[in-house]
């Protein structure tokens, strides 16, 4: 079938579902919902057998639900409606949550019910729910909606709330209020779920220092205690509030009145304010880690879920040095876990853009993760594997390709390209690394494409070798037993002895110092240039500036418009 999406952004959900529905034959094309004329346009260069909004923030225009079947993705139980769906749902502690799939029509959420998903609602960031549960559940529908479209004797069920089934309500939108802490009478457990329930967006409005802050990023702490709402503590950066029963960690602040009114890591918006706060090193039980290692049965576990999977220059410096420590242990086999909601996204755009030289931070952020990349790509005592729980996008994906085995659950979204953020080339080894992995012959294929690609379509080109689980803990029990395997398997020393064979016949033919210098010679252009497309994208994603168009690489219906009009 001929499926168009119209969407607000081409976000995480969007994408996984783009894959799976291409994956499962059909043709899909996507249209940014900025205007209503443009909407429209869409659907008539497109004439698509069916409309679906996997992410909107404003109503379906009349005229394309009247003349089209358009199927509304919702993150909530059936008969929930509103725009807060999943704020509520964790605010208000809810056990079992899901997603809707149904009919647009004039009364918001209320349309006739295609088809619904439920799961059990962890206790954690909406973000990282979305990702993960609601986006399985999503496409779990929608999969199952297209399908009962496509027999064409299917009668939507209308929403009834007299059924005993139906629990959900109608919810207002979220505002500030509903979020706001109370110090001094909120527990612990209050705070964090008011934290979680803003991650991503739009944070928790709080005062601190006198200054009007959006925490973000929180954290539980078991050991420190405080007078509730104080600063107690920093650890990384990170800064401990006492609560009532307790203490939580915030990772992230914002500042909508400073120079730079994007996300932050916290002590670096409160760098001047927390000099007398006394700093703790992480330990299993206290503190904020975002880096930190384990063993069982011969196997190093090397953990670093770095808040949205960027990489600052700091992080990649102290991931190294982790790293290389974790090379002296007595391990066979050495596992680059990441965390669960991304493996890594590559540079960290939002310290670039807040730094008193951008483009001098871009070149030594690169240089931070290619030295972590030769670090991987020289490890002649271990067996490598890059495991990725979660996607992974940009120099993330590459540098998961510089391990020996890249494993990926199910799921798993990779956006394996630069292009879309003002053209960067690029760097992380990719030219060395792609054509021996992929082959010469997938290499423009990858990086050229734009689009998101599968885990098992990455298995298919090589960036991937192995696609199991879709849950994130079963992948994680899966990898455990794989990897063990791997480190008392018979061959391993042979394995090991031809993998350091390769590696040195590699060097000699071409050195990997080649590789990185005509890499950063095209990204020191992209830095210090005359082109500033890099800057512009850098900085139209860090401040969210919506898009004016839909970029021609998803939009599928703009090209045949331009195939048209030529013709014409």
């Amino acid at each position: 079938m001929r499926i168009l999406f119209l969407t607000h952004a081409f976000n995480s959900l969007t994408q996984r579902l783009y894959t799976e529905l291409h994956e499962a034959g059909h043709e899909v094309s996507v249209e940014f919902d900025i205007h209503d004329n443009f909407s429209l346009e869409a659907a008539e260069l497109y004439q698509p057998d069916l409309i679906i909004a996997p992410f909107l923030k404003r109503a379906i225009p009349q005229e394309l639900w009247r003349n089209y079947v358009c199927l509304v993705v919702h993150p909530g139980i059936r008969g929930d409606r509103g725009p807060s769906a999943l704020d509520w749902a964790i605010i208000n502690g809810e056990q079992r949550w899901g997603v809707t799939v149904l009919q647009a029509n004039a009364e918001m959420d209320a349309g006739d019910i295609w088809a619904f998903s439920e799961f059990q609602l962890r206790d954690d960031t909406k973000a990282s729910i979305y990702r993960n549960e609601i986006t399985q559940a999503a496409v779990d529908a929608v999969l199952k909606a297209v399908q009962r479209f496509e027999q064409g004797d299917f009668k939507p069920q209308p929403l009834d709330y007299s059924d005993p089934e139906i629990h959900g309500t109608l919810q207002p939108l979220m505002q500030q209020s509903d979020r706001t802490i109370d110090w001094g009478q909120d527990d612990t457990q209050t705070v964090l779920r008011k934290v979680r329930c803003a991650d991503g967006f739009p944070g928790v409005k709080d005062e601190l220092f006198g200054r009007e802050l959006f925490l973000y990023d929180a954290h539980l702490e078991s050991i420190l205690t405080g007078r509730p709402g104080d600063v107690i503590a920093r650890c990384g950066h990170a800064i401990c509030r006492a609560t009532v029963n307790g203490a939580v960690w915030i990772g992230h602040l914002r500042d909508k009145q400073s120079e730079h009114p994007f996300k932050l890591p916290a002590t670096m918006v409160l760098q001047e304010e927390i000099t007398g706060i006394p700093e703790i090193q992480p330990g299993l039980d206290s503190g904020y880690r975002d880096i930190w290692y384990e063993e069982q049965g011969g196997v190093g576990y090397l953990h670093f879920p770095f808040y949205n999977g960027a990489m600052g220059s700091d992080q990649c410096e102290r991931l190294r040095q982790a790293y290389i420590k974790a090379r002296l242990c007595d391990t066979k086999v050495i596992v680059l876990m990441g965390g669960p909601n991304y493996w890594s996204n590559g540079m960290h755009l939002n310290l670039i853009e807040a730094a008193e030289s951008p483009a001098d931070e871009s070149w030594r952020n690169i240089n931070a993760i290619d030295d972590l990349a030769l670090e991987i790509i020289n490890t002649d005592s271990h067996l490598t594997v890059a495991a990725l729980q979660g996607n992974a996008g940009a120099g993330g994906v590459f540098l998961a390709r510089a391990c020996d085995e890249v494993w990926a659950r199910d799921g798993v979204i990779l956006n394996p390209h630069y292009k879309d953020m003002g053209n960067l080339y690029g760097s992380e080894y990719w030219s060395y690394l792609l054509p021996r992995y992929a082959g010469p012959e997938n290499v423009e294929r990858i990086t050229q494409g734009r689009l998101p690609m599968s885990a098992k379509e990455a298995h298919e080109l090589g960036l991937v070798n192995a696609v199991f689980e879709q849950e994130v803990s079963g992948f994680v029990e899966e990898l455990q037993l794989r990897a063990t395997a791997m480190a008392k398997a018979p061959a391993y020393e042979s394995r090991l002895e031809f993998k350091n064979r390769n590696r040195a016949t590699d060097e000699a033919h071409k050195p990997l110092q080649q590789y990185r210098d005509e890499e950063l010679e095209r990204m020191r252009l992209n830095f210090y240039g005359f082109d500033p497309s890099y800057h512009v994208a850098r900085y139209n994603f860090v401040y969210k500036i919506p898009k004016s168009r839909t970029p021609i690489t998803i939009a599928r219906h703009r090209r045949i418009g331009r195939k048209l009009r030529r013709v014409s």
